[in-house]
């Protein structure tokens, strides 16, 4: 897959906002953290998304190089996403965000506990 135009960043933590910004693409790399899913698979773990948005971030993270995708050549086709090895190292990103999450939502709505 061909990387996109190089974009221009004043500081690093840009390259990295740019790659993983938004709700969802955050939240189909913490799926794909525990390990490869189909398109109905992450569709289904995350109801609110649109078929639409989905593809198309899932076609954004490709894009950037840090989800693989593999196409098996079957009636119907099947198509399976995982972490590609640079998204692998987000991994310790995202459990740090997890982490901060939850420490978040015990502090500022302990009563939900």
């Amino acid at each position: 897959m061909e990387p996109r135009q190089k974009p221009t960043y004043n500081i690093p933590i840009e390259a990295t906002i740019d790659v993983i910004s938004g709700k969802w693409k955050t939240l189909i790399l913490c799926h794909l953290t525990y390990g490869p899913k189909r398109t109905s698979e992450l569709k289904r773990l995350i109801p609110d998304i649109t078929q639409k948005m989905l593809t198309q971030q899932l076609k954004e993270l490709h894009e950037d190089g840090v989800i693989d995708k593999t196409i098996y050549n079957q009636i119907p086709p099947k198509v399976i996403y995982e972490l590609s090895k640079l998204g692998e190292t987000l991994k310790t990103i995202i459990d740090h965000m997890c982490d901060w999450g939850e420490k978040y939502i015990q502090e500022r709505y302990p009563e939900s506990n």
